[in-house]
C-alpha cells in the first residue's frame, strides 16, 4: 500500500511538471531596440515577470496559456504559448498614450485624448530629471504657469515658499492627493512678498519618490471640489504597486561652494493578503545647509537711515562690507514619510488608504543689528549680552539709572529666526460597485503646526514691575526686561486642522450618458498659538514679536457642500458635461456655482477643439479673518518699524469701520485646441480668462492722518504702531493668457532617440478691474489699502511670459537632457520709490544639463547641473516720464533710490519682491538610484 501511494504522488508531480513550461524571450521596439521594465503576464493570472536590463525575462507557465506584453507608451500583444519556450517580441509606439485623467471631471475617468478640460500629466521620471530638490521647484521648470522661489528674510516664509498657477496666488489652485483635499499650511504669508495676505499647502514637503504622476488641470473647478480651485487644481497620483522599488542618494552643493545638501530616500511596496492588496511607502531624509548672498552694504545710507556717525559706519563696514547680513536659502532639515495602499475586499469592493507625515526644521536669520543700529551708548548692557570685537566699545558705560556696563568689543548681532514645521494628512475610503453605481466613501484628516523660536535676540523695552527692598521696607521699580532680558524666545505659532468626509457616487447609464453626484463635509480649526511673556511684552523680542494671549485662540468653522454632473456623448466625437454645486459655510453663508464643458474631435480623432466655461469661489481662509498681530518690516528710508495687522471682527476693526470678509467669486472662460497630426509629435493651444470679483487682500499699511482725534491715528498712537494693515474684498481682477504644450519624441538619431519639448505661458491681461474699495476711513485720509506696491506684486512681479524648451537624448546606457527656460519680464514698485521709476527684472534664460548613465538593471548614476551658465536676475530702473528720466540722469539719486528699496544695498541682487528665479547661480546634484 505504502509502495502504491508513493507511486501516484510521483506521477502526480510529474504530471505537474508536465503541465507547466519555462518560456524566456527578449522585448524589443520597432527600432530593435531593448525594453527594460516591460511587463510579461500570463493572461488570467497574477503570474508574471519583468524584463531586465537587456530586455529579457523568464516565466514559467501553464501550457496554452497566453502572455500579454505591455510597456508603457506602446501597444499592448497577446502572444499564445502553443508549445514554444523562447519569444522574440516586437512592441509597436501607440499612436497616442491613453494616459487616464480623473481630475477634473466627477464621472469616470476619461483617457487624456477625450477630457474636454486642459490636463497636464507629468510622470516621476520627468520631475527627478529636472535634477531639483524639492517637488515645488521641479515644477517650477516643468510646468510654464507655475511659480515660486525662495524669499530672502521674510521670516515665517523661509519655512514654505509661495507658489501659484497663473499669477493667481496660492490660495487659488486648489491641491489634491489621490483625488482629496490636501490640508491648507498653518502659515499666513503677511511680508510685502508674493503670495501675501494669502496660504497654500506644503507641496514641497511631499517626497518626489512617493508619486506616480501629478495632473495638473489648468482650469476653474470650484463646481467639482468646491472653495480654492479659482486658478486650476493639482492632483497627486501617488504610487500604487509592491514592486519596482528603489533606493537613492543624492548630494548636491552650489557653485559659490555652500548649500551643500544630502539626502536619501526608499521608495518600496508590499502584498497585502494574498495577492488581492499592495502598500507602497517612501521614506525620505535630507539636509541642506545655507547658502548666503549678501550684498555690499553703501554707507552713506547707512548713516543717512539711522542718524549714525558716517565714520562709526565706515569703521563696522571695513571690517563687515555686507553689515554681518545672511540672506539667501536656510539651512534646511527634512524627515518625510508617505504610505500608500489599498486591498479588495472581495469581488468590486475596495479598501483603500494613504497618508504621510513630514518634519521640517529651518534655521534662518533677521537683519543683522549694526552697533549704530542698536547702539551701546541707547543700550550698554549689550556689551554684557553680545561680546565682540569692536574696537570702538571696550569701555564701560552707564545707563541713564546709573548702572555701568561693560562694552566688552560690542559689534552687533544677529537674531536668528527658527520654525519647526509638522504637516500630516491621511485618508481612509471605501470603493464598491452597487447594481452598476460606483460608491466612493472618504475620511480624510489633515494638519499643519508651525512654531517658532527667536534666539540671540533680546527684549529693549521698558517694562517696570514693583520689586520689594528689604533695606527701605518698600516696594521700588525694576525693568523687567533689557538688562534683565532672556536671549531665546518661544514667540508661539499657527496650527492648522481640518477633516473632510466625502460620499462620491457615479453611474456609466449608457453608452452616450454618465452621471455622478455626491457631497463633502468640512470642518475647519485655526489656532494662534500663544507666545511667552517675553516674546511679546512691551514690544517684545527684537526683530520678531510673539502671539499675544488676546490675539491667540482656536477658531472654527464647517461648511456642507452637494454637486451634480452629467457627461453626455452626442456622438463619439462630441462631448458635453455639465456640473452644478451648492456650499453653505458656518461663517459667510451659501454660494451656487456651475460649470459646462464640451470637447470636439474631428480629423479621425487626430484633433480636439474644447471648451469651458464656469463660475467659482474661494472662501476667505480662517487665517485672513482671524489673524491679528504685530509684526516686524524694513520701511523705506526708517529701517525697522513696527507695524500692525487688525483682523476684521476685533473691537479696532470695528472702531475703523472695516467690513468682515466675504467670499471670492469668479468667472472662468477656456477654449483650446489640441492633436497629434502624426505619429510622435502632439500639441495643445489653451486660451483662458479668469475674473475675479471681491478678490481678498491684505492691504498696504496704513499710516498716521496727521490729525490726533482721528480714530486712525488714535489706534496707532495708544499701541506704539508705525502703521496698520487689515484684509478686505478690495478689488476686481481680470486675468487672461496662452498656454501651448508641443512635443515631438521618439525620434530616431544615429543609434538613440531624440525628443523635444516645447511649452509655454503667455499672459494677455492681469489687472485691476475698477476702483479700489476703500473702507471710508482710509478713503477719508487720503490713503489707499491698494497701492502701486500691492498692484505689482498681484500683477506684475511674475513672468509676463515663460518657456520652456526641453530636448532628450538616450542611447544605450547614457541619458542625456538639456532644458533651457525663459523667464521674461517682470517689473515692480517698491515701497520707497520714487513714482516717476519702476524697477524691470531682465528676461533671463536658466540651462539646465542632466546626465544618466545606467551602470546595469540596478543601478543608475545621475548627474545635474542646474543653471549651468551660473544666470543671475538682474534689475534695473526704467523712467516712466521725463521726470523719472531726471532722476536717472543723476547718479547721486539713481544711488539713493536704489538704497531705498535695497535696504542699502543688503538685498542688491535679492530684493524682497519681483524676482523671478533662484538667485543662488549654478547648482550640482548627483544622485545614485539602486532598484530592489
Amino acid at each position: 500500500m505504502k509502495k502504491t501511494l508513493t507511486l501516484l504522488f510521483s506521477i502526480a508531480i510529474t504530471c505537474a511538471s508536465w503541465a507547466q513550461t519555462q518560456v524566456s524571450g527578449v522585448v524589443k521596439d520597432a527600432n530593435n531596440e531593448v525594453l527594460p521594465g516591460a511587463n510579461v503576464l500570463e493572461k488570467g493570472t497574477q503570474n508574471g515577470a519583468t524584463t531586465d536590463f537587456d530586455g529579457k525575462f523568464q516565466l514559467t507557465v501553464q501550457e496554452g496559456a497566453i502572455l500579454v506584453i505591455s510597456y508603457s507608451g506602446f501597444e499592448t500583444q497577446e502572444i499564445a504559448v502553443d508549445g514554444r519556450k523562447t519569444f522574440t517580441i516586437t512592441l509597436q509606439e501607440g499612436l497616442q498614450l491613453e494616459e487616464v485623467v480623473v481630475t477634473g471631471s466627477r464621472t469616470p475617468a476619461r483617457s487624456n485624448t477625450s477630457s474636454p478640460l486642459p490636463v497636464d500629466i507629468v510622470g516621476v521620471k520627468e520631475l527627478q530629471a529636472t535634477g531639483q530638490t524639492t517637488f515645488d521647484k521641479a515644477l517650477q521648470y516643468k510646468i510654464p504657469s507655475f511659480n515660486t522661489v525662495n524669499t530672502p528674510v521674510n521670516d515665517a516664509t523661509s519655512l514654505l515658499d509661495p507658489y501659484e498657477i497663473r499669477n493667481m496666488g496660492p490660495s487659488r489652485t486648489l491641491i489634491l492627493i489621490n483625488g482629496k483635499r490636501k490640508n491648507l499650511s498653518a502659515l499666513l504669508y503677511t511680508q510685502t512678498s508674493p503670495g501675501r495676505g494669502e496660504t497654500g499647502a506644503d507641496i514641497s514637503g511631499i517626497p518626489t519618490d512617493a508619486i506616480k504622476t501629478i495632473q495638473i488641470l489648468r482650469d476653474g473647478a470650484s463646481a467639482q471640489y468646491g472653495s480654492d480651485a479659482i486658478a486650476g487644481v493639482m492632483n497627486i497620483i501617488l504610487k500604487d504597486d509592491y514592486k519596482n522599488g528603489s533606493a537613492t542618494f543624492r548630494s548636491g552643493i552650489s557653485g559659490e561652494g555652500d548649500g551643500e545638501m544630502l539626502g536619501i530616500s526608499v521608495n518600496n511596496g508590499t502584498k497585502l493578503g494574498e495577492g488581492k492588496g499592495f502598500i507602497n511607502y517612501t521614506v525620505d531624509f535630507s539636509k541642506t545647509a545655507l547658502a548666503n548672498r549678501p550684498g555690499t552694504v553703501d554707507a552713506a545710507g547707512e548713516a543717512a537711515d539711522f542718524g549714525a556717525d558716517i565714520n562709526d559706519v565706515q569703521e563696522f563696514l571695513s571690517r563687515r562690507p555686507d553689515a554681518g547680513n545672511i540672506n539667501g536659502s536656510p539651512e534646511t532639515t527634512a524627515a518625510k514619510f508617505l504610505i500608500n495602499g489599498g486591498i479588495d475586499l472581495k469581488e468590486d469592493n475596495e479598501l483603500y488608504f494613504n497618508a504621510a507625515y513630514v518634519y521640517k526644521k529651518v534655521n534662518s536669520f533677521a537683519n543683522y543689528r549694526t552697533p549704530y543700529w542698536r547702539t551701546i551708548e541707547d543700550f550698554p548692557y549689550l556689551g554684557n549680552f553680545f561680546p565682540g570685537s569692536n574696537p570702538n566699545n571696550q569701555g564701560s558705560y552707564t545707563d541713564a539709572y546709573g548702572n555701568t556696563f561693560q562694552g566688552n568689543g560690542y559689534d552687533g548681532y544677529v537674531p536668528t529666526f527658527e520654525g519647526d514645521l509638522n504637516d500630516y494628512n491621511a485618508t481612509v475610503g471605501f470603493r464598491s460597485k452597487l447594481n452598476g453605481w460606483n460608491v466612493d466613501v472618504s475620511a480624510t484628516f489633515g494638519g499643519n503646526q508651525q512654531t517658532y523660536k527667536v534666539n540671540n535676540s533680546h527684549n529693549r523695552n521698558e517694562v517696570f514691575v514693583p520689586t520689594y527692598d528689604s533695606n527701605t521696607g518698600t516696594f521700588e521699580p525694576t525693568r523687567l526686561y533689557q538688562e534683565n532680558s532672556q536671549i531665546s524666545f518661544d514667540p508661539g505659532g499657527t496650527a492648522f486642522s481640518h477633516v473632510v468626509g466625502n460620499i462620491d457616487i457615479s453611474k456609466i447609464l449608457s453608452d452616450q450618458v454618465a452621471v455622478a453626484f455626491g457631497a463633502e463635509f468640512r470642518t475647519e480649526n485655526f489656532e494662534v498659538i500663544e507666545g511667552e511673556l517675553a516674546s511679546y511684552d512691551g514690544g517684545g523680542a527684537d526683530s520678531f514679536a510673539g502671539n499675544r494671549p488676546e490675539n491667540s485662540g482656536n477658531f472654527n468653522r464647517y461648511n456642507l457642500g452637494a454637486y451634480a454632473s452629467i457627461d453626455w456623448d452626442i456622438n463619439k466625437d462630441f462631448l458635453l458635461s455639465g456640473t452644478a454645486r451648492i456650499e453653505n459655510y458656518s461663517d459667510f453663508g451659501s454660494t451656487f456655482v456651475w460649470k459646462a464643458s464640451s470637447r470636439y474631435k474631428f480629423a479621425e480623432d487626430k484633433y480636439t477643439l474644447r471648451a469651458s466655461i464656469s463660475t467659482g469661489f474661494r472662501a476667505p481662509t480662517l487665517h485672513q479673518i482671524y489673524t491679528q498681530k504685530a509684526q516686524y518690516s524694513f520701511v523705506p528710508g526708517q529701517g525697522i518699524q513696527v507695524g500692525g495687522l487688525v483682523n476684521n471682527i476685533s473691537p479696532q476693526a470695528r472702531l475703523l469701520g472695516i467690513p468682515k470678509l466675504d467670499a471670492e467669486s469668479s468667472t472662468n472662460f477656456t477654449v483650446g485646441l489640441g492633436g497629434k497630426p502624426f505619429k510622435n509629435f502632439s500639441f495643445t493651444i489653451d486660451y483662458y480668462s479668469i475674473s475675479v470679483e471681491d478678490r481678498i487682500v491684505l492691504g498696504t499699511e496704513i499710516g498716521r492722518t496727521g490729525d490726533a482725534s482721528n480714530p486712525l491715528d488714535i489706534l496707532l498712537d495708544s499701541n506704539n504702531l508705525s502703521d496698520i494693515s487689515f484684509f478686505s474684498n478690495a478689488i476686481d481682477t481680470k486675468t487672461s493668457g496662452l498656454d501651448f504644450v508641443f512635443s515631438y519624441n521618439n525620434l530616431k538619431a544615429g543609434n538613440g532617440k531624440l525628443g523635444f519639448n516645447l511649452s509655454g505661458n503667455y499672459t494677455i491681461q492681469n489687472e485691476r478691474d475698477g476702483a479700489v474699495k476703500n473702507p471710508a476711513i482710509v478713503e477719508g485720509a487720503g490713503q489707499s489699502v491698494v497701492n502701486e506696491t500691492q498692484e505689482a506684486l498681484f500683477f506684475t512681479s511674475r513672468p509676463r511670459t515663460k518657456w520652456i524648451f526641453g530636448t532628450t537624448y538616450d542611447i544605450g546606457k547614457f541619458g542625456f537632457s538639456l532644458n533651457n527656460t525663459y523667464f521674461g519680464k517682470t517689473t515692480f514698485k517698491q515701497q520707497g520709490l520714487d513714482t516717476n521709476l519702476r524697477t524691470e527684472f531682465t528676461p533671463k534664460i536658466v540651462t539646465d544639463l542632466g546626465v544618466n548613465f545606467n551602470v546595469d538593471k540596478n543601478w543608475t548614476i545621475g548627474f545635474n547641473a542646474n543653471n549651468i551658465l551660473n544666470v543671475l536676475p538682474e534689475w534695473s530702473f526704467k523712467a516712466e516720464n521725463a521726470a523719472g528720466q531726471a532722476i536717472l540722469n543723476d547718479p547721486a539719486q539713481v544711488k539713493n533710490q536704489s538704497n531705498l528699496i535695497t535696504f542699502n544695498q543688503r538685498y542688491s541682487q535679492m530684493t524682497y519682491d519681483g524676482y523671478h528665479f533662484s538667485q543662488l547661480g549654478a547648482l550640482f546634484n548627483l544622485s545614485v538610484n539602486y532598484k530592489f
